[in-house]
C-alpha cells in the first residue's frame, strides 16, 4: 500500500472505521485511535521502538483489536515547510512499515503538536513525570484530531 498525503489517502479510507494515529519519535511511538465515525482522536499507548518488526506487530495488534481501516502518521516538517532529517526518517518509517501492512498510511503535517499538548498538560497540572508517561500518545491524539477535522470538511 502506498504513502500518500491526507488529502490523497482519503479515497483509500472506507467511509467508516478506525483510524490510528501515530507520533514518530527517536525513542518511542505514541499511539491514538479514533472512534468508527472519525470525530474523536483518543490516546491510546507509548510504545518503546526497538526494531521495525516488533513495532509494526504491537502497531497492527492494535489496529486489529480496533478493526482499523488506516494509520495518520505525522509528519515533522519545518516551519518554513520544508522537510528535515526527522521527515526524511518518517518517510523512511513509513515506507517500511507500509511493506508490512496493508492498510493504507496517510502523512499528516505535525508541526508544534508535541509542544502544543505539553503547554496543555503543564496547564492542567499534570506533573513533569506524568508528562513524559503520556506526551507521546496525547501528541498522536493531537496528530490525528487535526487529520480527522480536516477530513471532516
Amino acid at each position: 500500500m502506498p504513502v500518500l498525503a491526507l488529502a490523497d489517502a482519503l479515497t483509500l479510507f472506507p467511509r467508516r472505521g478506525c483510524l490510528i494515529g501515530l507520533d514518530l519519535g527517536t525513542k518511542t511511538i505514541g499511539v491514538a485511535a479514533s472512534d468508527p465515525d472519525r470525530r474523536l482522536a483518543t490516546p491510546v499507548e507509548t510504545i518503546m521502538r526497538t526494531r521495525l518488526r516488533l513495532d509494526a506487530e504491537r502497531l497492527l495488534a492494535l489496529a486489529g483489536e480496533r478493526h482499523a481501516v488506516g494509520f495518520v502518521l505525522g509528519l515533522p516538517v519545518n516551519m518554513d515547510g520544508s522537510e528535515g532529517p526527522r521527515a526524511q526518517a518518517t518517510r523512511a518509517f513509513a515506507r517500511n512499515f507500509a511493506g508490512l501492512t496493508a492498510l493504507p498510511i496517510a502523512l499528516w503535517d505535525e508541526r508544534l503538536s508535541t509542544a502544543a499538548v505539553e503547554r496543555a498538560l503543564i496547564e492542567a497540572d499534570v506533573s513533569r513525570a506524568k508528562r513524559k508517561a503520556v506526551i507521546d500518545q496525547h501528541a498522536a491524539a493531537y496528530i490525528l484530531q487535526g487529520a480527522l477535522d480536516r477530513l471532516a470538511y
